[in-house]
């Protein structure tokens, strides 16, 4: 009996241990390019899709297994880094009919709350500044994973999505309808403080 007692009292160590030590935990973003990218399309007129990238941003999330209340996240994005592939359509989206970069050269999201949903995905709400105009978004997460990398720090990744239009932020230049949304694909890894 005093074994068997034993063997409980080490499995429930065993089991309640992980949780007692988990932590919230800030991890910053890693190299734009690397391992972490902004992505962008726009349905253009219809017709197709316009797709680009933001080459240079920075933040840092705090994530946090066992209460994603203490989860948060902040991005903030080089408006001027914007890339689609071709220089002079660049040009015209850092223009003020469209991100307006000379007056605003950032972009900004800040969480407000992290909650785990049922299917698994975080759901990530906060609020997102461009071109000067500052509104409340949602972004639906997935964690892909985390774990120690080869060079002795400890990483951890996430993917999401979200959408906004263009005319809440101020975009002067109407394209109809279907391009009326911008569709954004999150691809982060953090390295861990």
């Amino acid at each position: 009996m005093k074994t068997l007692n034993t063997w409980l009292v080490g499995l429930s160590l065993a089991l309640v241990l992980p949780f007692a030590h988990a932590k919230p935990t800030t991890y910053d973003i890693d190299v734009p390019g690397m391992h972490a990218s902004i992505n962008f399309k726009v349905n253009h007129l219809g017709y197709s899709w316009l797709v680009g990238r933001f080459d240079k941003f920075e933040g840092h999330f705090v994530h946090d297994a066992a209460n994603p209340a203490n989860e948060k996240v902040e991005v903030k994005i080089d408006t001027r880094s914007v890339n689609s592939n071709h220089a002079e359509r660049d040009k015209h989206v850092r223009s003020a009919d469209f991100l307006n970069t000379d007056k605003h050269p950032e972009a900004k999201f800040v969480s407000t709350s992290v909650s785990n949903q049922a299917d698994g995905s975080k759901l990530i709400k906060g609020n997102f500044t461009l071109n000067g105009v500052t509104k409340p978004i949602e972004i639906v997460a997935k964690k892909i994973g985390e774990g120690k990398d080869p060079w002795g720090g400890y990483r951890a990744g996430f993917e999401g999505s979200t959408s906004f239009k263009m005319k809440d932020y101020g975009f002067k230049m109407d394209l109809g309808p279907a391009s009326a949304e911008v569709y954004l694909d999150l691809h982060v890894e953090g390295v861990r403080r």
